[in-house]
């Protein structure tokens, strides 16, 4: 017998969440709906005041809840360095390090033509009025050491030769394909330590 319409309609939902498949989803729903419905209720308000209170932050494309970030608002950050990174969650892997005290830029993805995300859809053409009204003496290339973070980070180095900015990239210390969320501090602490002149 099939499950109910709103029941089916769960499941599918929760399988839009990255590394849930139809049994995960199916056990996730019957969770929420049997054992603990006070929880499926919080998480049905967390995303929605999310939906309605995050947007992008107007100098560095992170999540906030207002114009600017709490990174971008601070006078203690070094405005001269910039570290480029693929996503918010690489951004917090490297804040919760503690080694870097300089500002950043999301691109909110990498460049992957099969998927037909492209210079604009990372928001290039900001990162660069970016480098131009901010006092940026380095780039720091931080993107993950994927073919698709290494493609990413070849464009914005042949973006920025013109422009006269030192770029970097991270050092070695951080495995190839790895990603910047999973990473320890040590391992970040030693990448930030090494990054080198592309």
């Amino acid at each position: 017998m099939a499950d109910p319409r709103a029941v089916e309609a769960l499941k599918t939902a929760l399988r839009r969440l990255p590394g849930v498949g139809p049994k995960s989803a199916q056990r996730m729903a019957f969770h929420l709906l049997r054992r603990d419905r006070d929880g499926a209720r919080q998480i049905g308000a967390a995303i929605a005041r999310a939906l309605s209170d995050i947007n992008h932050c107007a100098r560095c494309n992170n999540f906030c809840e207002a114009s600017k970030c709490a990174i971008c608002a601070s006078p203690k950050r070094d405005a001269t360095q910039l570290c480029i990174v693929e996503t918010p969650a690489d951004l917090q892997a490297i804040e919760q390090a503690g080694v870097y005290q300089g500002m950043y830029f999301v691109l909110m993805g990498h460049l992957s033509p099969l998927d037909d995300i492209g210079p604009s859809q990372l928001g290039i053409d900001r990162l660069l009025e970016l480098t131009k009204t901010d006092a940026v003496a380095e780039i720091i290339l931080a993107t993950n050491l994927t073919v698709e973070g290494q493609a990413t980070a070849d464009f914005i180095i042949d973006l920025m030769q013109p422009s006269g900015i030192r770029v970097t990239r991270l050092a070695r210390g951080m495995p190839m394909g790895g990603e910047l969320e999973y990473m320890d501090s040590g391992t970040l602490n030693q990448a930030f330590s090494d990054r080198r002149e592309v």
